[in-house]
């Protein structure tokens, strides 16, 4: 809390106390004043205010005295608020501050101070409803002396006029600002609606704003948000704003929303409905006329504004809005035209709502008219609040000092009347009986409207709308994703249809690289055709391995040759180019009924035809004990031996054994009749070349 000292006093400082006490008896005015010589600039407001030393913040006087007697209504009490203690302690009996419970020789210390850079972080309360603050100044060198704030208990956040935006941390939050805050020191930057630099004194900056007023003070609602590279600077309500560069934060003020313009810009004020006690007009050298009429005193219009034809204080310009409304401001403007350099610096305001009997404007509890601060230059706008606003229809503007000659321009802001104040409050009437009956619901409805609207609003909203935002695509990627499987099936099933039933190769299964290919692929086994027996015993002995395989051509495809040691089945639409070479597995076409030698396996094919195609299709062979032929054959045909035995003999004819001239072909049979069952063919291609060591 700093260091508070009791001093007693000596010869030497009873004098001074004695002197000081004279001087301060002499100038004793009222219950709430300030007396002596030593008093800083001060508000001592109804509810609120601020003290300060002289000079402060400079180094205060030696030799001085100050007592403030601060005084509120029965039944409440006081508390102050230090933004800044330096009193210099070399001499505490004649250097300190004092806070008396009382006013008068009746009073009792509450504490006090003597200290350089003291710090009273706590609120300090009296025990009644007046309150006594001394400050005394002998002789010293350095010292700041003091800065408070004070008001009714019922302000707890009551805060300094020093309390900048930075001070704050919450997002947004609720203050009571003193009155008197515009003589505080401080300097803002910003202005309305942007918003002001985080390094501004709040309070400073809400009487900037228009929100409190510095006679008064008043409660301020702040919202603290990320800070812009450029402030902007104007002057409002005594105020001067100055330009800021970029902050980390800014900070605005939560208002009622009556501040929008009434229409003299936009122009639902007609020219009817503006008029003045004189208009200035005259002719230039050539002679064309020059009338300075109220229709020009539109802000931000171009163009002449209103100037008056006299330059005195009975000068006005009026403006009917047609019907009550509700006025917070004015901003006016000089003549805006470089040739014409006129403004008004000051002025007073006057309203009405009949036109005939008019009210000048005043602040709570003053008992003079205010005077508005004008423009200080013909250009840059100024903006005035009224705090109360004003009710009326009739707005007069009358001015007070002007710059070489009265003309200006200007905008009143506001609202509707029935926006901000509901007529069904006033006068207020007592109640009849139905009214009566049908009032607890009312008031309950009232009371119980903000309750609904919280629990309309659950914390799980949120959640809700996020959950809605992942299912929504996710259902449409799965719905997708199906019907897309859905139509690739149909479509496979349909290709594979339209595969089987195809009496051609693709394109692909003709080149060369894929017949090379599919010899090392296994063939599928043919269901339901028909076989040839052959009558050797071998037969017997394939039989008794298991089923014997069946192979099925079908027409325009081609036939592989077996490959491996292992009798299998030929893979259906498989085709095999004959190998180039002498074909020594051939002998006398009289053979062609010869028995079967044992272990040895007869391959039979029919002679390609003319304009067949180039590979060849092995016959359809049926193990049997006996040979079939059929008389359709019209070719010659010849029997070749095979030599070796078993299967791997026979495969290894088929593979090396065949000569390049050794094709076979099978002809399409479309529209013949097919071979019985029992029969198998053999017709070697004629060849003008036998084997070698055939005759």
């Amino acid at each position: 809390m700093g260091r508070a000292v009791m001093v007693g006093r000596g010869p030497r400082e009873a004098g001074l106390f004695f002197l000081s006490t004279l001087i301060i008896l002499l100038t004793a005015r009222s219950s709430r004043a300030q007396k002596g010589d030593g008093c800083g600039p001060s508000v001592l407001g109804p509810s609120s205010g601020t003290l300060s030393s002289l000079g402060y913040p400079g180094t205060y006087p030696n030799h001085t005295v100050c007592e403030w007697e601060i005084s509120v209504p029965q039944g409440l009490r006081l508390h102050f608020r230090f933004a800044d203690l330096d009193i210099e302690d070399n001499n505490c009996q004649v250097n300190y501050l004092r806070i008396y419970d009382g006013v008068g020789p009746q009073r009792t210390q509450i504490v006090k101070f003597c200290g350089l850079g003291l710090k009273v972080p706590e609120l300090i309360q009296s025990g009644g409803n007046r309150v006594t603050i001394q400050f005394m100044s002998g002789t010293h060198r350095s010292g700041r002396g003091f800065s408070l704030s004070y008001s009714t208990t019922e302000h707890t956040d009551l805060i300094t006029c020093q309390d900048k935006g930075i001070h704050f941390t919450e997002a947004e939050f609720t203050r009571y600002c003193p009155a008197g805050c515009l003589t505080s020191v401080g300097e803002i930057s910003g202005t309305i609606p942007h918003g002001y630099r985080d390094s501004s004194p709040v309070c400073l900056a809400a009487i900037h704003a228009g929100v409190v007023s510095s006679s008064v003070g008043g409660q301020i609602s702040v919202v603290s948000s990320k800070g812009i590279p450029h402030y902007d600077g104007s002057l409002a309500n005594n105020v001067s704003s100055t330009v800021g560069p970029l902050s980390n934060s800014l900070f605005t003020f939560k208002t009622s929303g009556c501040y929008g313009t009434l229409g003299l810009e936009s122009g639902v004020v007609r020219d009817s409905q503006l008029s003045a006690s004189s208009v200035w007009e005259w002719s230039d050298v050539i002679g064309q006329p020059s009338e300075w009429g109220p229709s020009g005193a539109r802000l931000k219009r171009t163009g002449l504004p209103w100037a008056s034809a006299h330059s005195d204080q009975q000068q006005w310009l009026q403006v009917d809005l047609k019907k009550e409304k509700r006025i917070t401001g004015i901003t006016t403007t000089g003549s805006s035209l470089l040739e014409y350099q006129f403004y008004v610096s000051a002025y007073r305001v006057l309203y009405s709502n009949d036109g005939q009997n008019w009210s000048a404007y005043r602040e709570a509890d003053a008992t003079q008219d205010k005077t508005f601060q004008g423009n200080t230059n013909y250009l840059h706008e100024v903006r005035n609040n009224f705090i109360p606003p004003i009710e009326a229809r009739y707005v007069r503007m009358s001015p007070a000092q002007w710059h070489q000659r009265i003309a200006l321009k200007f905008e009143l802001l506001g609202c509707q009347f029935h926006q901000a104040r509901p007529r069904i409050y006033r006068p207020p009437r007592p109640p009849t009986p139905p009214v009566a009956t049908d009032t607890p619901p009312l008031y309950g409805l009232s009371t119980h409207t903000p309750d609904i609207r919280n629990t309309t609003m659950p914390p799980r909203t949120s959640n809700d709308v996020a959950l809605a935002a992942v299912l929504v695509p996710v259902l449409v990627m799965v719905l997708t994703s199906l019907i897309l499987t859905m139509v690739c099936a149909w479509h496979w099933r349909n290709r594979k249809k339209s595969s089987e039933g195809a009496y051609d190769l693709p394109h692909w299964d003709r080149t060369d690289w894929w017949k090379s290919m599919k010899q090392f692929l296994p063939s599928k086994m043919a269901e339901g055709e028909e076989s040839v027996r052959y009558s050797s015993s071998e037969v017997g002995r394939l039989r008794g391995r298991g089923n014997a395989p069946r192979l099925q051509a079908e027409p325009a495809e081609y036939a592989q040759p077996l490959v491996s040691g292992v009798v299998t089945s030929l893979g259906q639409r498989s085709t095999f180019k004959p190998e180039e070479g002498s074909d020594p597995g051939y002998t006398d076409p009289d053979l062609y009924d010869a028995p079967i030698a044992t272990d040895i396996y007869h391959a039979y094919a029919e002679p390609l035809p003319a304009s067949g195609a180039e590979y060849a299709t092995p016959i359809v062979i049926d193990i049997a004990s006996h040979l079939s032929g059929s008389s359709s054959l019209s070719q010659p045909t010849t029997v070749s031996s095979f030599i070796g035995h078993g299967p791997a003999s026979l495969l290894a004819r088929t593979d090396s054994g065949q000569s390049g001239r050794s094709m076979y072909d099978t002809p399409k049979s479309i529209g013949q009749a097919m071979p019985t069952v029992d029969l198998a063919y053999q017709v070697p291609q004629s060849s003008s070349q036998k084997p070698a060591g055939q005759s």
